[in-house]
């Protein structure tokens, strides 16, 4: 081999070997670096991507409007009242079409019940419209607890010419008030009906007046020291009256015996209390039969 061939791998070693001084080395700082590197992408290729999903929100509810109630004018309702309510029950004497005589004189009587709820005191029988009759304008009637009857009365006379007449009687309370009458005339009222005829014609044409008790008097004497009333009871013909007394203090007195009548007429009965008590006391007297009627009472006050 030649000096210049010999030269130039001298040189080309040389080169090789600069050219291999100017690599990268292996230092701990390139291997820190190129670890941090690998962890950085691990990291990114194994940690999930948190994807956060949004859940709309539904659409309001759509409210609907209810409108307000309409006020009504309904009125409310009330209790109907049956304080003062009568029934008309019979006629006890004179039945509708009684054949009377010109001018004759005669007894009307009306059986009559309280089907209200409040007591009758202070109340009347007043004549209301038709032919009076000469009857009274007003009469009062005795007191009349619910339930019970009554028997209502009025003295009448006939009128002088023949022909058929009518009077039609209420009864108002102790505040002038109307009371209606279940089986009444409308709903209101009762009435007398009778035919006038001449005497030959009206002979032995007249119904009978039925046997009753037609009123009762008293007469009193005494105090609290001995008080005594009398009952004065007439009829209008011949019968047997039972009757007992009411004490105001519900105490039951004796009954008296049966009032037995001939003929029309007045008979009397008695009765006596002695008490100490204050105030007002009372005898009542019922008629059982044949009114079945309380007929007033007697009183009397102790200081």
């Amino acid at each position: 081999m030649d000096k210049k061939t010999r030269l130039f791998n001298l040189f080309l070693i040389i080169a090789v070997f600069l050219g291999a001084c100017n690599l990268p080395s292996n230092t701990p700082e390139d291997t820190s670096a190129t670890a941090a590197a690998q962890t950085v992408e691990a990291l990114l290729s194994v940690t999930p991507v948190i994807t956060k999903t949004v859940t709309p929100l539904p659409p309001p509810a759509t409210q609907t409007s209810t409108p307000p109630p309409v006020a009504t004018n309904t009125p409310a309702a009330t209790a109907t009242s049956n304080c003062n309510l009568a029934q008309f029950i019979t006629d006890v004497t004179i039945p509708d079409g009684t054949i009377m005589t010109p001018s004759q004189t005669f007894t009307k009587k009306w059986r009559i019940k309280n089907i209200g709820s409040c007591a009758w005191n202070g109340y009347s029988l007043v004549f209301d419209s038709g032919d009076s009759m000469g009857g009274p304008a007003t009469k009062a009637i005795a007191a009349v607890n619910p339930g019970q009857e009554v028997d209502l009365e009025v003295d009448l006379t006939a009128p002088a010419t023949s022909g058929t007449y009518r009077g039609y009687w209420r009864i108002t309370t102790n505040g002038n008030v109307l009371v209606p009458v279940v089986n009444g005339n409308q709903g209101k009222s009762f009435y007398v009906d009778i035919k006038v005829q001449t005497t030959a014609t009206a002979t032995n044409t007249s119904a009978p007046a039925a046997f009753a008790v037609t009123s009762v008097s008293f007469s009193n004497s005494g105090g609290c020291n001995g008080f005594t009333t009398t009952a004065n009871i007439t009829t209008n013909g011949a019968g047997t009256v039972s009757l007992h007394w009411i004490r105001s203090d519900g105490a039951t007195p004796p009954v008296p015996p049966d009032l037995v009548f001939a003929a029309a007429g007045t008979q009397s009965v008695s009765i006596s209390w002695t008490t100490t008590a204050s105030g007002t006391h009372s005898f009542d007297i019922y008629i059982d039969s044949p009114n079945h009627q309380q007929f007033g009472s007697a009183s009397f006050t102790c200081p």
